[in-house]
């Protein structure tokens, strides 16, 4: 059974405008579709503002849509009542925040952070919980003379050790990673990575994975989800970036992050990022595409199929394994 779907999801957040009177809307998340199965790793990629944190807030139901669809497992999740959508949703997904620093209570212990979910869901005696937390330091890498340290005595890698280990309490089927290494060193970045790899291969998690750096995300996905403005320009298997990508966005963020394997032109965006109050019509991409024609802003470009596992939407796509422009 599918894990996961969002159908048709939308978030609009309402702000107050310039003027005196008044409010401007703000479409943070426009018409996604996901399908997330269990055990698979879907990467979302794209610019700052692009809407990928609102996406993973509504896979975790932290932000309710204001139209579409969540399913968890089949079940609509805000048709749940309250204490239902927490007993069977939110205790089988695991959020690790972009910061550990400032998701860690700073005054309270590694054991007392990491045991925390299992006292709110009530989960086991105390020398359960208490065993629980031995074995979640030790899957995570973290030795057993930190458990009474507090998150301003740890380094930041450890910080994010402890995040994973809380994230990972309830045993959960789905873990979504919210820029998990950009606060953190470059020198410890690839150790949570493949803390990250190796977990999901042993819990066999499913995994939503959200980063601005597309080489890693395609390294940690099955799928990638491309986003601009708030839409999903492209969906892809990783295999398929950098050489099959459609949009040319996708393809302008690759080559952004050259890698020694994939020898590519960067390609520079000129102008800025539209605002999410006031989109372009048509492509929301025309304004900064080098491809865009007239016809890109008369409507929104339809769903195309490169694959039944790839879709974008462009009338101008790339064609696969030309070089970049």
């Amino acid at each position: 059974m599918t894990l996961l779907e969002l159908d048709g999801v939308h978030v609009v957040h309402q702000v107050r405008s310039a003027g005196l009177f008044g409010h401007d809307h703000v479409y943070a998340l426009t018409d996604a579709n996901l399908v997330l199965e269990p055990g698979q790793t879907v990467g979302v990629v794209g610019e700052s503002g692009c809407g990928k944190s609102t996406l993973a807030r509504v896979v975790v139901g932290l932000q309710r849509p204001t139209a579409g669809t969540v399913r968890y497992r089949g079940r609509s999740l805000w048709d749940m009542k309250p204490a239902e959508r927490a007993r069977d949703f939110g205790s089988n997904v695991g959020l690790i925040f972009q910061d550990p620093t400032t998701a860690l209570n700073r005054r309270l212990s590694v054991a007392r952070i990491i045991a925390d979910p299992l006292e709110v869901h009530r989960v086991g005696t105390p020398a359960q919980r208490t065993e629980r937390v031995r074995e979640l330091m030790s899957l995570v890498g973290l030795p057993p003379s930190v458990a009474d340290a507090v998150p301003g005595q740890l380094s930041g890698g450890q910080r994010q050790r402890v995040a994973i280990a809380r994230a990972l309490a309830l045993r959960p089927a789905l873990l979504v990673a919210d820029e998990p290494t950009s606060a953190l060193d470059v020198s410890v970045r690839a150790q949570i990575l493949n803390l990250l790899v190796d977990l999901r291969r042993e819990l066999d998690l499913a995994m939503v994975f959200v980063s601005h750096d597309i080489q890693t995300v395609r390294t940690m996905s099955d799928r990638i989800v491309t986003m601009y403005l708030g839409r999903i320009a492209e969906e892809a298997p990783a295999a398929d970036i950098p050489d099959g990508a459609r949009h040319p966005y996708t393809r302008a963020l690759f080559s952004a992050t050259p890698s020694l394997l994939h020898e590519t032109e960067p390609i520079v965006l000129s102008g800025p990022v539209p605002s999410a109050t006031a989109p372009p019509s048509g492509c929301n991409f025309r304004t900064r595409c080098w491809k865009a024609t007239d016809e890109c802003a008369v409507e929104l470009p339809p769903l195309e199929a490169a694959s039944t596992e790839h879709t974008f939407r462009c009338i101008h796509p790339e064609v696969p394994h030309a070089a970049a422009r």
